[in-house]
């Protein structure tokens, strides 16, 4: 049986592996191999313009709280 699984190791170098049940118990052999960071994409600035907008009203008082105002 061979079950993968991509962990991050955290500052206290202790890890945590979830076995699924089924998995009978006894002695494994668990490997290393490091995996590349993907690089991030640019980030494109003004994406968005034009697309958010805010009311003309937004800061007028609502009518469902007249009662508590």
């Amino acid at each position: 049986m061979n079950i993968t699984q991509t962990v991050d190791i955290p500052v206290s170098r202790k890890l945590t592996i979830d076995v699924p049940p089924g998995v009978p118990t006894g002695r494994v052999i668990i490997s290393y191999e490091p995996v590349e960071p993907r690089p991030r994409k640019q980030r494109k600035l003004g994406c968005l313009k034009g697309q958010i907008w805010m009311a003309d009203d937004f800061d007028a008082p609502l009518e469902d709280f007249k009662d508590y105002m």
